[in-house]
């Protein structure tokens, strides 16, 4: 009853629910991804019009100088790492998978900065196989309606969360926790007042 209550009205307030990052490839699209980490696609979608207009293939990329996409992306913060971890998977797609981004997590892992959830979100996104990506909104919102607990770490959450949905929904669902957490049911005063689920959500009964 919960559930269908949830998936109710995530469908109502997010009928065909899209990812807010800008790409054009596949690898556009993980490095989005991998970028997205401690910041907002808003400003992931700002840098990476500037990097892929000056670095506009793959090979490019693979050849880039660490320091000046450090430049571009000063903005998302991390912008050591992530400088490296954005030449390091160019040449590793080039090196090793013939410049395509992998459909197998096991093989998406093993670039440097994609962890689970950043695999799975691509895999959803792209391939269209069922996902579910547990990023900060995702495992906030999932603990304050009671599909999770408050102890469950990411894993845990994404467990439960995978049982409770229909795998054909995985990645849409995905996508509706992301945006009500982005938009409704925010870390910092969330819109409680008007939100259809209060009955049930753990933050507002408190």
């Amino acid at each position: 009853m919960k559930t269908k209550l949830i998936e109710d009205y995530l469908d109502e307030l997010f009928i065909n629910p899209k990812c807010e990052l800008n790409y054009n490839t596949d690898y556009e699209l993980l490095i989005n991804i991998m970028l997205s980490s401690q910041t907002t696609d808003k400003k992931v979608n700002a840098v990476t019009k500037i990097l892929y207009n000056k670095y506009n293939s793959l090979d490019k990329l693979s050849k880039a100088d660490y320091k000046d996409i450090e430049d571009i992306i000063k903005p998302l913060g991390m912008q050591k790492t992530k400088s490296k971890n954005i030449v390091n998977i160019s040449k590793m797609l080039i090196d090793d998978y013939n410049g395509k981004v992998p459909d197998k997590k096991e093989e998406l892992i093993k670039l440097p900065g994609i962890g689970n959830k950043s695999a799975q979100v691509f895999l959803g996104e792209y391939y269209k196989i069922p996902a579910f990506g547990v990023d900060t909104h995702v495992f906030r919102t999932s603990k304050r309606l009671g599909l999770a607990n408050e102890k469950d770490n990411v894993l845990d959450v994404e467990t439960k969360l995978k049982k409770l949905f229909k795998k054909d929904v995985w990645y849409k669902r995905h996508l509706q926790f992301v945006l009500f957490g982005r938009y409704y049911c925010t870390s910092i005063n969330p819109k409680c007042k008007t939100c259809k689920l209060g009955k049930i959500c753990k933050y507002y009964n408190k």
